[in-house]
């Protein structure tokens, strides 16, 4: 049952794939009802990330043409229009469906906001909230109990609201490439949301991270724990490395950028060496010579989100504090345009995140 919650909301929807005149703010857009298993949240924040940009663009291509006008899954679409995108939602419980304690009712919530599809641990059908349903770009929420997760912290809804997605998705990451303690890890657009994010769950694992930015990050770099910064774009890379890294083998590579550093990327690494990626901001396509791979050993690992083990991790290195959060910007709902256009621009450090007007 619902009390005290209104029939409409704010929210932005995502009205078809192109530009930002496809993102429309709206104030009547219907209260969702919480079905049987659900919960309602009233959403307090709501972090902004590359998949929202990049599935209104239509960026992702398909198996067969990569510059094809596509959504984020590569099998079975499940994005409809209109759509509240949103995934790194924080907020309160203010209704539930059947089936659901109203003992619940109250709680401040991090939303797991993956759609699993299965009961085991494997990503072959994962979808996610904001995509194969309304995410949190909006006053209200309804999403399955289950996923509706409190975390014992005292940061605020806009710093919690910074982690979900970008740290799950690097949590994988480093999980897929079995990041250890010792190790050293090169990650490259170290500025940016999950990059960020690796750089500081590289040390939660005893882990030794390199980064590799922008000009003028290198100080923010080195705050949240890089071991030392390479500059993007000044010099050749695999010497700039070797510097940063006092000749310490790189063992993994968490790469968030692909493009022209692709190959450079791949002699970086020493032998047995793995690479592991979930972004591609500066190309999708690149080139591979298969020698390299294969004379050295090398493990390629694709990955994108998390599992249920991924992200209770995640909320443990919250409650421990082994992991800060970085806020970039905030913005009200109703300049989710100017959001956005900061966002693409990526002249900050971390997430921005949006609120309710």
């Amino acid at each position: 049952m619902m009390h005290s919650v209104p029939k409409t909301m704010t929210a932005v929807l995502l009205t078809g794939h192109g530009g930002l005149e496809k993102l429309v703010y709206s104030r009547d857009v219907p209260v969702p009802a919480p079905a049987a298993g659900e919960v309602l949240i009233k959403v307090t924040a709501c972090g902004m990330n590359n998949t929202d940009v990049w599935v209104r663009e239509g960026a992702y291509g398909t198996e067969d043409d990569p510059s094809a006008v596509s959504t984020w899954r590569r099998h079975g679409n499940t994005l409809t229009f209109p759509r509240i995108q949103g995934t790194d939602t924080v907020g309160h419980i203010v209704a539930v469906g059947e089936g659901v304690d109203r003992a619940r009712i109250g709680e401040r919530v991090m939303v797991d906001f993956s759609i699993y599809n299965r009961d085991d641990d494997s990503l072959a059908d994962i979808d996610y909230m904001g995509h194969g349903r309304d995410g949190g770009y909006a006053e209200y929420m309804a999403l399955p109990a289950e996923n509706a997760h409190v975390v014992a912290t005292d940061l605020t809804d806009v710093e919690l609201a910074t982690f979900c997605c970008a740290y799950l998705t690097g949590e994988r990451m480093l999980e897929r490439a079995r990041l250890a303690t010792g190790e050293t890890v090169l990650v490259t657009g170290a500025s940016g949301g999950v990059g960020s994010a690796i750089v500081q769950l590289a040390r939660a694992r005893g882990a030794v991270p390199i980064a590799v930015a922008g000009p003028g990050k290198e100080a923010a770099m080195l705050d949240i724990g890089a071991q030392a910064v390479v500059t993007r774009g000044q010099g050749d890379l695999a010497e700039a490395v070797e510097a940063a890294s006092g000749g310490r083998p790189i063992d993994v590579v968490a790469d968030l950028v692909g493009g022209p550093l692709f190959n450079d990327l791949l002699k970086i690494l020493r032998p047995e060496g793995r690479y592991t990626t979930a972004g591609a901001i500066a190309g999708p396509v690149v080139q591979l010579d298969l020698r390299t791979m294969y004379l050295k050993q090398l493990e390629l690992h694709g990955s994108s989100q998390g599992s249920r083990a991924d992200f209770r991790r995640l909320v443990r290195y919250i409650e421990e504090r082994k992991i800060r959060p970085l806020v970039g910007g905030v913005y009200p709902l109703s300049e989710f345009h100017r959001a956005q256009t900061d966002f693409m621009a990526k002249n900050f450090v971390g997430k921005l995140v949006v609120v309710p007007d």
